[in-house]
């Protein structure tokens, strides 16, 4: 074979998909077998690192999902497994690569699962989603997600990118959460979320009393340096982010707040309010006071409001706050 200077496919075979790593099932329900690539590694990858090589060879598929691949033993070099990424390859060497399911590649499976509909048509439906339950599969939670339920209720979820899933809510926040049901509604919503046309209100109790009515909270948000499992107020690596409040309601040591949001930041309402010393009650991330006895953080997604895909009619739904979180208003309105 002449060499070209790139790698070189033996097989040209049905490639997966980027964006979640599917794979085909058999009729059963079981995992088919795994596709088989070979690469015959040209001179633009003499000398070059396995992982690196393989990047440039296969750019359909993720470098991390590459390093599993290599991890698992899933990969050889001229016939004898290699595990370590840094082993160099030459021009002409032939890599196999057996294209195995990884946990996030199986985490996209289908379960059963209630989920409380508030609205549901031929193009979405709106769910009310209870604390703890995470929205989308990933590391530590590869499973038991509303992605899953999604699909293990419609099986046609399976055909919309993320199952439909067009924004998120963090594990421990309740309340409305729109899905697509097709991908012109995907495409449309997740528009409507860029230009900020679809629109979140949030209902949280905070620590602390807070003096005026209405503000906005405008501070760029980060990856936490310290610890890369929070987010933080920063200038370095920061996206803009932008919440406004209201107060519904004030306490002796509390203050309830409506919020809305106009930008979608991760832990964006407790990561400002942190910042400006009014913390979520039963926040376990942002919050260390101990004040009040609860089950979860007091924040609710209360009511979502977009446009229709279709109808082009505006569509405003709510969602019920959890009991939970009642019990505590309840007991602060005793006091």
């Amino acid at each position: 074979m002449a060499s070209t200077g790139l790698a070189t496919h033996d097989t040209d075979t049905r490639p997966l998909s980027l964006e979640d790593e599917s794979f085909e099932v058999d009729a059963g329900g079981a995992l088919a077998a795994p596709e088989v690539r070979v690469l015959c590694m040209g001179m633009q990858q003499h000398a070059q690192r396995l992982d690196r090589a393989l990047a440039e060879s296969v750019p359909e598929f993720s470098r991390s999902y590459l390093q599993q691949l290599l991890a698992l033993g899933a990969v050889s070099l001229n016939g004898v497994p290699v595990v370590k990424s840094a082993q160099k390859v030459k021009a002409g060497d032939r890599v196999c690569l057996e294209m195995r399911p990884t946990l996030q590649s199986q985490a996209f499976r289908p379960e059963l699962m209630a989920i409380d509909v508030v609205y549901e048509d031929d193009h979405l439906l709106v769910v009310n989603k209870p604390a703890g339950l995470v929205v989308h599969p990933a590391p530590g939670n590869w499973s038991g997600t509303l992605l899953n339920g999604l699909m293990g209720r419609d099986p046609g979820a399976a055909q919309v990118p993320r199952a439909g899933i067009v924004h998120r809510l963090d594990k421990d926040t309740s309340g409305c959460l729109v899905v697509a049901k097709n991908d012109l509604a995907h495409q449309n919503l997740s528009e409507q979320l860029a230009k900020r046309t679809l629109k979140r209100t949030y209902i949280a109790l905070v620590h602390g009393v807070i003096q005026h009515n209405v503000g906005t909270i405008e501070a760029p948000i980060g990856r936490d340096k310290s610890d890369r499992q929070k987010m933080t107020v920063t200038s370095m690596n920061a996206r803009p982010a932008l919440t406004h409040f209201k107060v519904l309601k004030r306490y002796e040591a509390y203050t309830l707040v409506e919020c809305q949001l106009d930008t979608g930041r991760t832990h964006q309402i407790r990561v400002h309010f942190q910042y400006i010393n009014y913390p979520i009650v039963g926040d376990p991330k942002y919050s260390i006071k101990k004040t009040l006895e609860t089950q979860g953080q007091c924040l609710h997604a209360q009511r979502i409001e977009f446009i229709h895909p279709r109808t082009k009619e505006v569509m405003q739904f709510e969602a019920e706050m959890p009991e939970v979180f009642k019990q505590v208003l309840e007991e602060l309105d005793k006091a």
